[in-house]
């Protein structure tokens, strides 16, 4: 006799939807038009200064900054000879066309700006390394931002490149190595 109550209740039942309550409850859901917010979007950008959740050593390397927010004065990242051959890829690749092959700030682009060239890279050596990471990472200028195509270690590559540019724009043959220096004027004659 105790089933029939039970059976009943299970028959009524049956044909009733169970409704979760966090699935009814409003939210935003990503890609979603939002009615909340005034612009409609519902995917909103993380406040200015927000920064990664990572431990502070971790934050120079994403950010090229010191924690009181000065630039990085050495790259923190270790240099190495395949460092140095990604940087010179993705120089080559993003930066040569107006900075220049060699960093002079003579790229086919720059030659064809009138408001303001982009600077010569050799000519600033005194930048601490964070101050082009950062520049590559938020833009600089007539200069975007470079953080879309080019990740936090591809970005310290090119800084490594850039400062190997540096040293063979602002170094005489008499100061090379010599075989380097025989190597070099061989090539020159």
């Amino acid at each position: 006799m105790r089933a029939l109550p039970i059976l009943a209740l299970a028959l009524l039942t049956a044909g009733c939807e169970w409704v979760n309550p966090m699935m009814q409850q409003p939210k935003v859901k990503p890609y979603r038009k939002s009615v909340f917010y005034p612009d409609q979007i519902a995917m909103r950008a993380p406040p200015a200064g927000t920064l990664p959740a990572a431990a502070p050593a971790e934050l120079a390397t994403v950010t090229g900054r010191n924690a009181d927010g000065t630039p990085l004065a050495r790259i923190p990242v270790p240099l190495t000879p395949e460092l140095l051959e990604l940087g010179r890829k993705r120089y080559d690749v993003f930066c040569a066309v107006c900075h220049g092959v060699i960093g002079d700030g003579q790229g086919p682009v720059a030659r064809n700006m009138s408001v303001r060239p982009p600077p010569s890279l050799v000519a600033i050596p005194q930048r601490p390394d964070g101050f082009f990471y950062t520049a590559i990472t938020e833009g600089y200028g007539y200069m975007p931002s470079y953080r879309p195509w080019l990740g936090d270690e591809e970005r310290w590559a090119v800084v490594a490149y850039v400062r190997a540019l540096q040293l063979s724009q602002g170094t005489r043959i008499e100061q090379a190595p010599p075989d380097v220096r025989a190597r070099l004027e061989k090539e020159n004659r």
